[in-house]
């Protein structure tokens, strides 16, 4: 070993014969410079760490139900826009025609568009009551003659016959009629349901918004070709926002709605906003061990944006007044050492990143230096 080598931090470099003596000082100078620290009286938070984005409110990835060509991009990045407001459209010819087809075939088969059938059953049946009356009338007199023993049975009986065939004509005149109107309205009911189911079928071919904010992204361009399963647009409310953090699954269990959430974000430096939990993940994220928290801004900042990385701390417990020590001064957790070297038990309470509570074990007017190395 050189002997210009100093054997503790705070020893100079010094002469073989003379170390003993050196070292008893430089000890005793190393104990004279170490921290010495009291107990003070202050606030103290016990808090869990979180990480996480801002999302905004009612955010969602907006796809279309069916797939095609992007013929028209009615929006801009940024555009707001209201429930029903058309983002998109694809290209359809097909659909085209098929719902063409269908209002075709749903005004030809209007009940409108046939009154003349309807109008044609309608005389014929006027014409068989007029005929059904006319042979009833001449049935009754040839009854009244045969009474006075006028006229023959064969003639008397050929009226009723003659009565009976028209009454049978005018009735199925009439049924012909019910039967002819029933198939109308059920032939125009059937294409306005299938020019219906036309209209909803080319309704997919246009993608809407489903709220009321702002369209934050647009990921495909005019002349792209998409199916239902390609994202098209990522749409958010901007007048509100909610916190997503990661919550270790050795914490989770101490998260509780309503809870305060002291936020930083790096775009407002120097300034934390206060938020509450609102909900809890039931599952557990298995890759990163994490659950799922959801906050919202008590008093949100002025400006925002989705998908901006904060910090936060969701605080469990709070005491105004709390006698405390700086956590680096713990030998370990119940143990801390005196100006003097004797070491004392403590017993402790709430902690944060800095420091912890004493409950016992330790006065104001103690002093407590840090842990040996």
């Amino acid at each position: 070993m050189n002997a210009n080598q100093p054997l503790l931090p705070c020893l100079p470099a010094v002469l073989p014969g003379r170390w003993l003596l050196l070292i008893s000082l430089a000890l005793a100078g190393c104990r004279d410079k170490a921290e010495r620290v009291k107990p003070v009286w202050s606030a103290i938070s016990e808090s869990v760490y979180a990480a996480g984005t801002v999302k905004s409110g009612r955010q969602y990835q907006a796809f279309a139900s069916a797939g095609g060509i992007i013929q028209t991009v009615f929006v801009r990045e940024g555009d707001s826009v209201r429930v029903g407001t058309p983002l998109l459209s694809i290209a359809s010819d097909v659909q085209q025609l098929t719902q063409e087809n269908a209002a075709l075939a749903a005004r030809y088969a209007a009940v409108a568009a046939n009154q003349s059938q309807l109008q044609e059953a309608r005389e014929r049946i006027a014409l068989q009551r007029r005929t059904m009356q006319n042979d009833q009338l001449q049935l009754t007199r040839q009854r009244q003659l045969w009474q006075q023993s006028i006229g023959t049975k064969l003639t008397l009986e050929q009226k009723e016959l003659a009565y009976a065939a028209s009454k049978t004509a005018y009735e199925s005149a009439v049924l012909s009629y019910q039967t002819l109107k029933k198939q109308l309205d059920f032939a125009a009911a059937q294409s306005r349901k299938n020019l219906q189911i036309a209209r909803t079928k080319a309704s997919d071919f246009v993608l809407r918004s489903k709220i009321n904010g702002i369209i934050y992204q647009l990921y495909r361009e005019k002349g792209e070709a998409v199916t239902p399963q390609t994202p098209l647009a990522l749409l958010g409310d901007a007048r509100h926002f909610v916190l997503e953090m990661q919550v270790d699954e050795s914490d989770i269990v101490k998260i509780r709605p309503g809870q305060l959430v002291l936020v930083t974000l790096d775009s407002y430096k120097g300034q934390v906003f206060q938020a509450r939990v609102t909900t809890i993940s039931p599952m557990m994220n298995t890759g990163t061990r994490t659950f799922q928290v959801d906050a919202a801004f008590v008093r949100q900042p002025p400006v925002l944006y989705p998908f901006v990385s904060f910090e936060a701390n969701i605080v469990l417990q709070t005491k105004p007044k709390a006698l405390l020590i700086p956590r680096r001064l713990l030998v370990d957790d119940s143990t801390v050492r005196k100006a003097n070297g004797q070491l004392a038990r403590v017993k402790t309470g709430l902690r944060d990143y800095q420091m912890v509570e004493i409950l016992a074990g330790l006065t104001p007017d103690d002093e407590i230096t840090a842990p040996a190395k």
